[in-house]
């Protein structure tokens, strides 16, 4: 570290280590990045955007997705809505194959390069695996070659390779949030059951997504264990979601995360991860709205989600198109995703 950076404090250390160096600011430094005030806010979001393109480039990627199984879920994850244990009005329900194309076609059509099946559930039954191959086959005897990724909870070994076989090229997986936080969170399950599908999922050669949801009851230091727990895992992309709190959830009653704190923790994750893809996901519009969406492409973001989340709405998928053009940001084309 140079005197200068140790000067102009801890963004001057990041631009030294992070931007010049590529290398990603520890748990501590992070606290640091995460108790800056509002007054460094526009600052912080300019040194994530310059580390973004320094080491991630211009190109956006854009993704849609689609639920195969809706609800009924086992699990207690006690922000979800989908899970059976809670008296949310999410019922369980599958997607016919038809549908899946359609929605993949869709999919296309707005412009986006992946597409992305997700199923509530704890892992997938044979079932569940049967209808993912089915689908996929429909999808490509459709001409469709967009990318394909999965969200089927926690796998085992031969349902890896079964996933690999079928073509699926990146698995979403998320560790949702830091380790120490995880079990007032979840107890149905334990963090490192996530971490070891994840690590089959590398090993086997897929892409690994994996993020979470900010806005939980963690604290500022379990935000900053979180992201270098993922930079640890060295995930190909990281979804960045904000809790939207859910009626009939144990969060339901959470308070909306601040646009300033959610833009806070995005450079903040930026600067952990200089050369992940980092995604907007669900959330965003409830907690930034449309000028916090743009600052969040300049603060850190090079992904997106458009259209639905699942069983919350997102804003018209034109309206994301519409704002990437205006900020003048490459859509991925889809042979780039190859």
């Amino acid at each position: 570290m140079t005197a200068a950076a140790e000067k102009t404090g801890i963004l001057g250390i990041a631009r030294e280590q992070v931007l010049e160096r590529g290398v990603g600011l520890s748990q501590e430094q992070l606290v640091e990045v995460l108790n800056l005030g509002d007054d460094k806010l526009e600052e912080l979001l300019g040194l994530a955007h310059e580390v973004r393109m320094r080491w991630c480039g211009p190109e956006v990627e854009v993704e849609g997705i689609i639920s195969l199984k809706t609800g009924g879920c086992p699990e207690d994850c006690h922000f979800c809505s989908q899970s059976g244990r809670f008296p949310t009005p999410v019922r369980s329900a599958w997607l016919d194959i038809p549908g899946l194309v359609k929605a993949a076609r869709q999919t296309l059509a707005a412009g986006a390069t992946e597409f992305c099946i997700v199923a509530a559930v704890r892992g997938p039954d044979e079932r569940l695996l049967s209808q993912v191959r089915d689908g996929i086959k429909a999808i490509r005897e459709d001409g469709n070659d967009i990318q394909i990724a999965c969200s089927l909870g926690m796998l085992t070994q031969e349902q890896v390779d079964e996933l690999v076989e079928m073509g699926c090229h990146r698995y979403n997986h998320n560790l949702e949030t830091a380790r120490s936080h995880f079990p007032n969170v979840v107890t149905t399950h334990a963090w490192e059951e996530r971490w070891e599908t994840l690590r089959m999922v590398r090993a086997a050669g897929m892409e690994v997504c994996s993020g979470g949801i900010i806005g939980m009851g963690e604290s500022i230091e379990q935000r900053a264990e979180f992201a270098v727990q993922l930079a640890e895992l060295e995930p190909d992309e990281v979804p960045m979601n904000f809790l939207i709190p859910n009626p009939g959830t144990p969060y339901e009653n959470y308070p909306i995360v601040e646009g300033p704190e959610a833009l806070r923790t995005v450079a903040a994750f930026r600067l952990a991860m200089p050369r992940t893809m980092l995604r907007f996901a669900g959330g965003r519009e409830l907690t930034l709205g449309d000028l916090g969406a743009e600052k969040g492409m300049l603060g850190g973001i090079n992904a997106i989600i458009v259209g639905n989340y699942l069983t919350n709405l997102g804003r018209p998928a034109s309206q994301d198109l519409d704002m990437l053009a205006e900020l003048k940001m490459p859509i991925k084309a889809l042979n780039e995703t190859l």
